[in-house]
């Protein structure tokens, strides 16, 4: 395959094509979830693009590289010697009876026999392709790599990557080989989620610009940390090279990622000049993704990938992140390596607009990174930011408008005739606020019949604003809709209680209500505490939906987050505690006693960062205008407290903690 590859490549300098690495390695199919064949992140994924590119004859237009595992010493680069040690030996006949409790005790991680090989090999495939298109032996590749890698930390394995290719790749070409002259690169991460990892390896290193367009929700969506907010730009020599553009919510399309581009991205680029470009090349921002809930299309990755051919003389290496649409992260990997082969795009005209909220982030962004990077420091024009598309809360479809199946990939190479049967007009793309949700798991049947009362302290006090959880819609102050439960049922029985305990208002802002802290129940018993809680009996089921909502999570899930096993575990002690949901604002279920020997539960922040909270770390923030009036909603139609008294209520709580 060596021999091939270096033939191939004079072959395509000779006749003036660009030269276009591409890496696919069956074995990487290896790593998949013990029994959970459904799971997102699975075989598939690469097996899909795989598909599509022989289909179309890509493969014959590139130069096919060989998978190569990673050396420990280069994986070191980025990662501990432990961590290093663990998904080495993980899937080691040793580690069979531990590798479940291993991964349960990470954050939206498996691994099974083939887990350790696959990680390795991605890894190494990263390398592979960044040194052959530094060398200039190639203009630029793709990797086709899984597990992914841009939530993998120093010492820890997140969010399906076990070790971060992507930062493996860029540290081995600064610091194995300065030999090729790579001196700057950019790390360009469009992955829907924010890439955690890859932004703390290289917080304080001005050699690498990061960049990374995500779905925030205000610090709700995942990661769900306060690490994707602008503000967060870098310390010491790389304070300024790290750059977070947060999208407010979901829906975000082409224009809301080409105004990005254009405003923020290819200014900081051009005065950053990089050597050579690594795309975090997730495809969970695509249409129809079952987690991103954004927008972007095949034609949209293509004429992002296009404008940064423009920088480091084309130098743009891919490796695949995120992305669970088979057919979307397949036509849109096709997307990218058509704009690789041919350096063009296809630019449909289109009456399209970025949304308003994308204009204040970008504007946020600018303003907060102007003094590092002075190409950003002038207004953006009135005339520009004023030609706004329809809110995102008010876009309406069904899922047949969304359709991007076809009977077969195109023959040709040419990227007009693939886009022309992928896509249809940006101004007709329509996007379900309240989408079809498709359950087939039988958990649901078994904690149908199952209740509990949920005590909510916060909001959801009010009747009103706590059936948008089961009904879907949302109330007067809400800046997001609620999706609904798929038990649509209201609840039996309402009833009101006092709980011995505190609650507090934190974070800077909510992807419901916008700016302005939100309720917390501090899960400690306290005897002169009393904390007012509105009780609705519903199932365990529509319990595990609440869930599912407050903290960003599809509701078409094959496992409940709380079961009935989950309960009896807690309910042996009045505010017992078990985090559900790690890293999410209310993944801590709390057990508060009987009501008709009925267990009494609710949701909560974990007690790490309840501590955050308590040290500083976390904001403590009084609630906005409109939350604080649904509490006094909830609290005088509930017949509990005069409206002064719940003024004082809520005041009192927010200077509570």
């Amino acid at each position: 395959m060596e021999g091939r590859s270096k033939k191939k490549s004079k072959e395509s300098s000779a006749s003036g094509q660009r030269r276009v690495g591409l890496l696919y390695d069956r074995r990487m199919c290896k790593h998949y979830a013990p029994n959970e064949p459904k799971h997102v992140e699975n075989p598939n994924r690469i097996r899909s693009i795989w598909n599509r590119l022989e289909a179309a004859g890509v493969p014959q237009r590139c130069v096919l590289l060989e998978a190569k595992k990673a050396e420990d010493r280069h994986v070191r680069l980025v990662h501990s010697r432990h961590h290093v040690n663990l998904i080495k030996n993980i899937s080691a006949r040793g580690f069979k009876s531990r590798r479940s409790q291993i991964a349960s005790e990470l954050n939206s991680v498996y691994f099974n026999e083939g887990s350790s090989e696959a990680a390795f090999l991605a890894a190494g495939s990263a390398v592979e392709v960044v040194e052959k298109v530094a060398s200039g032996e190639l203009d630029s590749a793709v990797a086709i790599v899984r597990p992914p890698g841009h939530h993998a930390e120093h010492n820890e394995a997140m969010g399906f990557c076990l070790f971060n290719n992507v930062a493996v790749a860029a540290r081995y070409l600064l610091d194995e080989r300065p030999d090729l002259g790579v001196k700057k690169i950019l790390i360009v991460d469009w992955d829907v989620h924010h890439g955690n990892g890859t932004q703390k390896m290289f917080w304080n290193d001005s050699r690498v610009l990061f960049f990374s367009v995500h779905r925030h929700d205000f610090g709700a969506f995942y990661p769900a940390e306060i690490h994707g907010s602008y503000d967060q730009v870098g310390e010491g020599e790389g304070a300024g090279y790290n750059i977070n553009v947060p999208w407010e919510q979901g829906k975000c399309g082409d224009p809301d990622y080409i105004a990005v581009w254009d405003h923020i991205l290819l200014p900081v680029a051009k005065e950053f000049n990089p050597d050579i470009i690594i795309v975090s090349a997730g495809f969970d921002a695509a249409v129809r993704d079952p987690l991103g809930g954004c927008r972007l299309t095949a034609v949209g990755y293509s004429i992002l990938l296009e404008k940064l051919m423009n920088f480091a003389k084309g130098r743009i290496v891919l490796i695949l992140e995120g992305g669970y649409h088979l057919d979307s992260i397949a036509k849109s990997m096709h997307a990218c390596l058509e704009v690789l082969l041919t350096g063009k795009s296809v630019t449909e005209s289109s009456e399209a607009y970025p949304f308003q909220s994308t204009w204040n982030v970008i504007q946020a962004v600018r303003e907060m990174l102007s003094p590092f990077w002075p190409t950003l420091a002038p207004k953006l024009p009135q005339e520009l930011v004023s030609k706004i598309g329809p809110s995102p809360h008010t876009l309406i479809s069904s899922s047949d408008s969304e359709d991007e199946d076809d009977t077969g990939a195109p023959s040709s190479g040419n990227l007009g005739e693939l886009i022309e049967d992928v896509l249809k007009p940006l101004s007709k793309l329509k996007v379900d606020a309240d989408e079809e949700i498709h359950v087939s798991s039988t958990w649901r049947s078994a904690l149908s019949n199952v209740y509990i009362w949920y005590a909510s302290y916060g909001s959801n006090m009010w009747k009103a604003r706590f059936n948008c959880y089961l009904e879907g819609g949302q109330v007067d102050g809400m800046v997001k809709q609620c999706s609904g439960s798929v038990n649509r049922t209201l609840p039996k029985e309402i009833t009101w209680k006092t709980f011995p305990c505190d609650i507090f208002f934190g974070r800077d802002s909510s992807h419901s209500w916008g700016l302005g802290g939100v309720a917390f129940l501090n899960p400690e018993k306290k005897f002169e505490g009393k904390t007012y809680m509105c009780l609705y009996k519903i199932s365990l089921e529509q319990f595990n939906d609440i869930l599912f909502q407050e903290n960003i999570l599809s509701l078409d899930a094959s496992s409940p987050l709380f079961d009935i096993t989950t309960l009896n575990a807690i309910s042996d002690k009045e505010f017992n505690s078990l985090e559900v949901v790690k890293g999410a604002w209310y993944g801590n279920v709390v057990y508060l006693g009987k009501e008709q020997d009925i267990p009494v539960i609710t949701m909560t922040s974990s007690l790490l960062d309840m501590e955050r909270f308590k040290s500083g770390k976390l904001p403590l923030r009084a609630p906005n205008k409109a939350y604080a009036n649904s509490l006094i909603k909830g609290l005088v139609e509930g017949e509990q407290l005069s409206e002064a008294e719940a003024i004082a209520y809520i005041e009192g709580a927010a200077k509570s903690l």
